[in-house]
């Protein structure tokens, strides 16, 4: 299952909104056949692992380990269960089950009735902490959500300045690609208005290869300009605002009852959209929201040597610390939401 593990995590970034999924096939104490879910709409671990077996014949006397209960729904390719099934596989072990309501213990049940021993469990928390985000989607019904800024070493984001003023440049390069990085590692990036006015960022993928993530802007009355860099047409922008809904090219304006400065509802709006992660990148109010709302999976902070004495005050977090990390000259801290795990 370690095994399945660590083929599963080669599909990260290239597979969502499915989730990472590892396949091995043992025959007689050896390993005759292995796969993984490799991209999007296209072939699943199970079927991948079971076409690398060269002797087909194995198949029946064999057992196949996987990280997710195979799927037993027609979607962009046929059940894995029916797959396994028709090949005559007597043994299945399982991680961990699939939260998707269209799965969830569906596969399980083909497996049982085909003639399948299913064994599940096995290594369940390394499996669902390797899908977080896609189990965090179906259970909680909302993204993933991972807040991210730099401070300096005396706790600020920013300095007091005015919009026509560069911002403070806070963190080193190293640290600025390493956030390029994984931007191209989740479905979305978020900002709030003021972040956008002040910033005038674009938030795309440029300092590294990859896709740039959906960005989401929360601008409740349109005070963002068109010409912003934001809008421009490297990737797609959802508007969540209260003033109109539509259409046209890369950017969806979306309307939203906003109910004071509670996210819930803008969450709900990604959720029908199928965002299985979010990665926030600020300013400090909407980071501070997301806090105090204990809406929030993981923090990643970066620490930098500069002290300003005085500016915008970084979030403050108290939840379980995972890592400190040096970055260039920066040092990254790691923080995961008790509540959330």
């Amino acid at each position: 299952m370690r095994l399945c593990i660590n083929l599963a995590a080669k599909g990260f970034g290239h597979v969502s909104p499915n989730p990472m999924v590892g396949c091995v096939i043992v025959y007689n104490g050896k390993i005759i056949g292995e796969g993984y879910h490799k991209k999007y709409g296209q072939a699943h671990a199970e079927i991948n692992a079971i076409r690398s077996v060269k002797n087909k014949t194995l198949l029946k006397e064999s057992t196949l380990y996987v990280t997710l209960e195979p799927c037993a729904h027609y979607g962009k390719t046929p059940p894995c269960a029916d797959a396994i099934v028709k090949l005559g596989i007597k043994r299945v072990v399982i991680g961990s089950v699939d939260p998707n309501p269209q799965v969830k213990g569906k596969g399980i049940a083909k497996l049982v009735k085909g003639g399948c021993d299913v064994v599940t469990g096995v290594l369940e928390k390394e499996c669902i902490d390797l899908n977080r985000r896609f189990f965090t989607f179906h259970r909680e019904k909302r993204p993933y959500i991972i807040l991210k800024w730099a401070m300096t070493k005396d706790g600020f984001m920013d300095s007091i300045r005015s919009p026509d003023e560069k911002p403070l440049k806070i963190t080193g390069v190293a640290a600025d690609k390493l956030s390029h990085t994984w931007r191209s590692e989740e479905q979305a990036i978020m900002i709030g208005t003021n972040t956008a006015l002040m910033d005038n960022p674009s938030l795309t993928t440029r300092l590294v290869k990859g896709n740039s993530p959906v960005r989401v802007l929360i601008d409740r009355s349109l005070r963002v300009p068109l010409n912003s860099k934001v809008f421009n047409n490297f990737a797609s922008v959802i508007v969540l605002n209260e003033k109109k809904s539509s259409k046209k090219g890369n950017v969806e304006f979306v309307k939203v009852k906003f109910k004071g400065d509670e996210l819930r509802p803008l969450l709900n709006e990604l959720y029908k959209r199928n965002l299985q992660s979010v990665i926030v990148e600020g300013g400090a109010k909407l980071l501070n929201s997301f806090i105090k709302e204990d809406l929030w999976d993981e923090a990643r902070m970066f620490v930098s040597n500069k002290e300003i004495g005085r500016g915008v005050k970084a979030p403050l977090i108290n939840s379980s610390l995972l890592s400190k990390i040096k970055v260039g000259k920066d040092t990254l801290i790691l923080i995961a939401n008790r509540n959330s795990q």
